[in-house]
């Protein structure tokens, strides 16, 4: 009695942790990632910036009437910059002591005598605060909720040209005083406007739900809000594959959530068992990991063999059918399992191997069925966005579901059919596999300098507990480097001029 209530306690405690959306796949942005980003981020301000328009100004002190139009900032100096990460908010970008050159067209009334001309103006001491909410919206996508910005022009000087230059001298004071009150009003919406709309456009450039092929799609909604700390962000995404076909089927995750402890590279991806898991598993029910390989494709030594080994058979089903095309049919019984180890990935798959003849005009006459084990390894490695597989044949066994008997005799065709799954099928999987799969970064942004771990489940989780012994689940680890393919302005203007695509 009580062991059969520790296995319901460990049943339902399993089922209860799943049922919570761990996680599949998370992502960290560490600080030296966010170094890259204030780089980009920094020239993306400086962008939004010059294009700040400053309505026309006009005024009046004793008999001297003035208005001050077409204004332009011709320079930008942000001297001084931090991006920084604000816990349990987003991100903090500020801006100190920095400057902002401006030019501006003059008109000046006094009495009957007008005047015209070109100002230069420089605005000082500017400091702008804008804090940056980070949260997930009803899709489970990233975005900014919310900007909270705080800017401040501390000075402002007007050079005047001209032979009434002293004179307009006197009028600096309000002129400036106009110009700084100005700017000071457009610095805050062209921040909000940039962060609000252009960078949650970038943020649309994430997949989401998207297709991977024509078969399976992939889910890489975010669980919860992302996690901030003073030295890094953390995101939690689904990480589930699915089937087109059934899209709303979902594979409950027993596998243990994966655990990111660095902090030296810009950017880590962390992946589960359960990643791998559901992609094959969506393959699997798609139905397009069974493989035909025709009589054309087959050694002509292991067909010779075949023939050979089922001559008797051959006879006793039609002897008219002796040289009939043979074909090898491979149907994968169950979803192929990953299992990961600090030692490596493996993949474990059960098939149905059916040799048959295919005679013209004539339904295919079965040889012979037998059932395949197999194990390959699989090396992860991550091109820029896209996460492939690299798939060798480990181990491989066959025998019979009928008899022990009928088992010894296939020991000859173990070798010849080991031989025709690396030459035939081993190539047909890894160009399906060196595809590779998006993972949820903005376009124009990849990984370089990765390094894949593989960790085995950390001892102090629960589930971890709950699951093992043996053997404890796993997962990977990629550490990259960032680098910029595409600017945030490219990428911006380009997703802003193309109609969204349904499928992310």
């Amino acid at each position: 009695m009580a062991q059969w209530r520790a296995a319901v306690f460990i049943l339902v405690s399993v089922i209860a942790m799943a049922t919570a959306f761990t996680p599949g796949c998370k992502i960290r942005i560490t600080a030296k990632g966010l170094e890259l980003l204030k780089q980009e981020s920094l020239k993306f301000v400086e962008e939004e910036l010059e294009n700040i328009t400053i309505p026309d100004l006009s005024g009046k002190e004793g008999r001297f009437q003035y208005t001050i139009n077409n204004v332009r900032i011709t320079e930008l100096n942000l001297t001084s910059s931090d991006l920084r990460f604000q816990p349990d908010f987003g991100l903090v970008f500020e801006v100190h002591n920095s400057s902002i050159s401006l030019n501006f067209m003059r008109r000046i009334f006094y009495w009957f005598f007008t005047d015209a001309g070109s100002i230069n103006a420089s605005a000082e001491g500017v400091n702008i605060h804008t804090a940056v909410r980070l949260s997930k919206d009803s899709l489970g996508r990233l975005k900014i909720s919310n900007i909270s910005c705080d800017a401040a022009v501390g000075k402002m000087r007007a050079e005047f040209s001209g032979t009434l230059r002293r004179v307009y001298d006197l009028l600096a004071t309000f002129i400036t005083t106009g110009m700084r009150f100005l700017l000071n009003q457009q610095i805050c919406p062209v921040l909000n406007n940039a962060g609000l709309v252009l960078l949650n456009s970038l943020l649309d450039t994430v997949p989401v739900r998207t297709k991977v092929d024509k078969y399976v799609g992939i889910d890489y909604s975010l669980l919860s809000d992302p996690v901030v700390t003073s030295e890094n962000l953390d995101m939690d995404f689904r990480g589930m594959f699915f089937e087109l076909q059934n899209e709303n089927d979902t594979l409950v995750n027993y596998a243990v959530e994966p655990v990111i402890r660095e902090y030296d590279r810009m950017v880590y991806l962390s992946l589960s068992e359960y990643f791998f898991d559901s992609g094959m598993l969506s393959y699997f029910k798609a139905g397009v990991l069974n493989i035909r390989i025709s009589h054309d494709k087959m050694p002509k030594d292991l067909e010779m063999l075949l023939r050979t080994s089922y001559f008797g058979t051959i006879m006793l089903l039609n002897p008219s059918i002796a040289e009939a095309p043979m074909s090898l049919e491979l149907e994968v019984t169950t979803a192929p399992r990953c299992v990961i180890k600090p030692s490596g990935t493996s993949v474990s798959v059960t098939a149905v191997v059916s040799i048959l003849l295919l005679p013209p005009g004539q339904e295919p006459a079965q040889l012979s069925s037998m059932t395949m084990e197999c194990k390959m390894s699989a090396k992860v490695s991550m091109k820029g966005k896209k996460l492939a597989l690299h798939m060798d044949l480990r181990r491989f066994k066959i025998f019979s579901n009928q008899s022990a008997l009928e088992s010894l005799a296939l020991i000859p065709l173990q070798t010849p059919l080991k031989t025709l799954l690396q030459l035939a099928v081993m190539p047909i999987i890894n160009d399906w596999t060196k595809k590779g799969v998006q993972i949820p970064l903005p376009e124009g942004m990849d990984f370089t300098e990765e390094v894949v771990e593989n960790h085995m489940c950390v001892s102090s989780s629960r589930l971890c507990s709950l699951l093992s012994p043996p053997p404890p689940p796993g997962f990977i680890t990629i550490g990259a480097n960032l680098h910029f393919s595409k600017g945030l302005r490219e990428v911006i203007e380009r997703n802003r001029a193309e109609p969204k695509s349904l499928t992310n």
